[in-house]
């Protein structure tokens, strides 16, 4: 009975709805106000202000014909249509469509649509337009959500922007002309492979070079002047501004016919190998096909080195030397190949000097240096760590007592700030107070280091010589620690020591002090290590996120840890500790010798660097009477 009356109720509002849909329209009561005529490509009685967009990707002379056809045919495209407008021809001619970077005429054109000046823009297919998807689709609904609207029609597909059913067409066929662009970058990276494993590098146009009818490098002897000109230069000691107001006020060119030289350009020649007869390939790459960004190669891609390709403007020796001096400029270095000292008698022997602006010298070079004064000792001994335990026999006579077993306690747990101590990390290391005070004025100090002891220490210099540094800075006449840069030789020295570049290490030195020598010695073996606490694994950390294991212990917003080893002992044996104590009290005065100046090691292969002399004579000689003002000289 219920859903008998369910029905029928539902009948009922079925019949009222009918009725109300079958209403008549009172005719004197009713006006009809029909829609706006949307614009439409193919609408040739409303007035439209017309745009033409044309794009070739290169600047080769094929694509110029093509360029110069697209423009006169759409000039003759819009008279057909006598209520169109053309507003301009926006161009852009040798630019990749993938970006809309540098694509001057197609952003001028879109700022015209957005203030209202254009209705329409007639482009001749999707690939011209963009082939980036997201800029395509992006730009286009962009022109479409404007008050009007501006439209898009590409003429090859016959597709408007506006038109409702376009868009599904459209991003189809925007993904596709990307893809295509992308297709093409990997066919030129595929071309560029094969030229390069069969031995066929590209030689583009270069300053002081020309090709031959075989596409080979030959000297032009009348550009090749001033590459000489802008080495010799640099290696004589002139800067990369000076050599460019050089070169402008001799009106010499660069291979493009320009005389308004920069340091930018400068660099440029310096650092082409081509100069020097070689040829080094895929130095950059570009590894996204849509912006085009170049990137240095650092392995990414292969890369093959041509030696004695061509005939060098300069030596190859002189070409090395001016890279060493360039990559080293920003550590304010002006020395063509500095001199790594070694001390070779004394309680510092085996250091070598650190030279605080020069990057060049790597780890095996100060194993070198430090193991030329220790003719006996073997590569095993050298990389042997430092820290085992000495073997050693005593005897105790009658009546004495015996301290085997006996330690004596280890300062560092004791008033360990009242010690001297250096801090490395964050390219910078730096001082104690205590270090600071007991300098004093003698604030100009030379880094040392002896990689096969693994010691670092310092010692005064004179503010002339071109190691030292400054440790300290001076307000109200007192003197404060300060930071010294360790840019240059940071890596160098952390892989030295064997440390963690995420980490802060602190080392506890001694002084070493007679008469008015003196100098602190850093022994790496007892360093502490200071890391924030995500180093550490989560096993490592308690729920409370606390450290759980020893020997570690928080240090303010780090964590200290020290060696293990001091968790298991006091300090050295007492008799281990004697003997070290009569090294130092054995010595005699020649021993100490904490100013000898290190005697020079030669690392590596010597470089034949073209001579003072000759330098200066041939700058002289190209010069023809301008004298720019001399680079200052250490």
């Amino acid at each position: 009975m219920i859903d008998e009356q369910k029905r029928l109720q539902k009948q009922l509002d079925i019949e009222k709805t009918r009725k109300r849909m079958q209403a008549t329209i009172d005719s004197d009561n009713y006006e009809y106000v029909p829609e706006k005529k949307q614009t439409d490509y193919y609408d040739n009685d409303i007035h439209q202000r017309v745009a033409i967009y044309v794009r070739v990707s290169t600047d080769d002379v094929k694509q110029t014909t093509s360029y110069e056809l697209q423009k006169k045919y759409y000039e003759d495209f819009v008279l057909h249509h006598p209520n169109w407008t053309l507003v301009k021809i926006y161009a852009d001619e040798g630019i990749s469509g993938t970006s809309l970077k540098h694509r001057d005429g197609f952003n001028r054109m879109i700022a015209e649509c957005k203030v209202g000046r254009v209705d329409i823009i007639i482009c001749k297919n999707v690939s011209r337009f963009a082939r980036n998807v997201a800029d395509c689709i992006g730009i286009v609904r962009d022109l479409a959500a404007l008050k009007p609207p501006v439209g898009v029609f590409f003429e090859s597909e016959r597709i408007f922007s506006l038109k409702e059913d376009s868009q599904m067409a459209l991003t189809f066929l925007a993904t596709m002309a990307e893809e295509e662009s992308h297709t093409r970058s990997r066919s030129m990276e595929t071309s560029l492979r094969m030229r390069l494993d069969n031995g066929i590098p590209l030689t583009p146009k270069l300053l002081g070079y020309t090709h031959d009818t075989n596409g080979e490098l030959e000297i032009n002897p009348d550009e090749a002047p001033t590459v000489k000109l802008a080495f010799y230069m640099y290696l004589y000691g002139y800067s990369t501004g000076q050599i460019a107001d050089t070169l402008i006020a001799l009106g010499r060119r660069s291979y493009l016919g320009n005389i308004n030289w920069t340091t930018g350009s400068i660099i440029q020649i310096l650092r082409n190998e081509r100069h020097c007869g070689d040829v080094y390939t895929r130095k950059t790459y570009t590894p996204n096909y849509r912006d085009h960004l170049a990137k240095k190669n650092r392995g990414e891609r292969p890369q093959s080195r041509y030696f004695n390709h061509h005939k060098g403007i300069i030596t190859r020796d002189d070409f090395i030397a001016v890279q060493r001096m360039l990559d080293n400029a920003k550590y304010g270095n002006k020395s063509v190949l500095p001199e790594l000292r070694v001390i070779g008698s004394g309680i510092l022997k085996g250091f070598v000097t650190i030279n605080p602006r020069w990057a060049g010298f790597k780890e095996a070079e100060y194993f070198g240096a430090a193991k030329s004064v220790y003719p006996t000792l073997d590569t095993e001994e050298a990389s042997a760590p430092t820290g085992a335990k000495d073997e050693y026999q005593l005897e105790v006579g009658a009546g004495d007592f015996d301290l085997r077993g006996f330690e004596i306690t280890r300062s560092e747990f004791f008033d360990s700030g009242r010690r001297p101590t250096v801090t490395f990390g964050n390219k910078k290391i730096k001082f104690s107070m205590t270090c600071i005070r007991k300098l004093g004025e003698k604030n100009y100090i030379e880094l040392l280091v002896n990689p096969i002891e693994r010691k670092f220490a310092i010692r005064p210099a004179d503010k002339n010589n071109r190691n030292a540094v400054i440790i300290s800075k001076v307000s109200n006449a007192n003197y404060y620690p300060r930071d010294i840069s360790s840019a240059a030789f940071s890596n160098t020295l952390f892989s030295l020591f064997g440390w963690n570049t995420d980490c802060k290490y602190r080392i506890i030195g001694s002084l070493y002090e007679q008469d008015k020598e003196m100098a602190y010695v850093f022994d790496v073996i007892n360093s502490e290590a200071l890391f924030k606490s995500y180093i550490l694994t989560t096993k490592e950390l308690s729920e409370e996120g606390q450290v759980s294991i020893q020997p570690l212990t928080p240090y303010g917003k780090r964590i200290r840890a020290i060696p293990e080893e001091w968790t298991f002992s006091f300090g050295k044996q007492y008799y281990l500790h004697e003997q070290s104590l009569a090294v130092i009290e054995n010595q005699n005065e020649h021993d100490w010798k904490l100013l000898l100046e290190g005697q020079l090691f030669k690392t590596g292969k010597k470089i034949a660097v073209t001579g003072f002399e000759a330098l200066k004579q041939y700058i002289k000689h190209e010069l023809s009477g301008i004298t720019p003002q001399e680079a200052d000289h250490e």
